[in-house]
């Protein structure tokens, strides 16, 4: 037995149909444009517009551009690999970003972003979605909570990102917490980067007792 609901499901979904007819009409650019626009409108009407893969945009691969800190490095042949994977299963996983000033700087995918703008059927575009990270030592651990579930870090890059987050002023509990570190584990991190100022001023809360 159909309801009321039915019938405007129906109703929105014929609309959609009508817009799609649209949108063929467009040249591939104001194409994608428009979409976009779409998509964040209906992303607002969303219940899981609070998650980012819930909108998924095309953007302009030029500019997407990577962040000058990931620590996660990738073999050429797992990147010939990854091209291969695309190249079959098609580009499954946006490009995770955060925006600033009409470009996006890369949060998690800088490797996926690589390949995809080797991609000619792309035609220069890339899928990203963008997450709301305020601060550089909060995107810095975005990267860094991506990437230890799955990847190798390479120790310097780690040791940098580690000593940027404390000179930025977070204390030690704050950068452990975030990296998902243990105490000894940050303390050998700051032992690499050998610099003294790390070790002023720096006790660890009670929540590591």
């Amino acid at each position: 037995m159909r309801t009321l609901f039915d019938g405007m499901v129906d109703g929105i979904a014929e609309k959609a149909y009508q817009l799609r007819e649209e949108l063929l009409g467009l040249p591939i650019p104001e194409r994608i444009e428009a979409l976009n626009k779409v998509r964040e409108i209906l992303s607002t009407a969303s219940p899981f517009r609070d998650e980012p893969v819930d909108l998924v945009l095309w953007v302009p691969a030029e500019r997407v551009g990577a962040n000058d800190y990931n620590p996660n490095a990738v073999a050429p042949p797992e990147m010939k690999l990854l091209k291969i994977s695309i190249d079959n299963s098609g580009f499954t996983q946006p490009v995770v970003t955060w925006a600033t000033d009409g470009h996006w700087e890369v949060v998690d995918g800088e490797h996926r972003c690589k390949v995809g703008k080797t991609i000619p059927r792309l035609k220069g575009y890339l899928p990203i979605s963008v997450i709301r990270r305020e601060g550089r030592n909060e995107r810095m651990a975005a990267t860094i909570e991506h990437n230890r579930a799955r990847g190798v870090h390479g120790i310097l890059p780690m040791t940098d990102i580690v000593a940027q987050m404390l000179q930025n002023g977070w204390t030690d509990d704050e950068v452990a917490r975030a990296l998902g570190m243990d105490p000894d584990e940050l303390l050998r991190f700051k032992q690499n980067k050998g610099l003294p100022e790390l070790f002023q001023n720096r006790e660890y809360g009670r929540a590591w007792e």
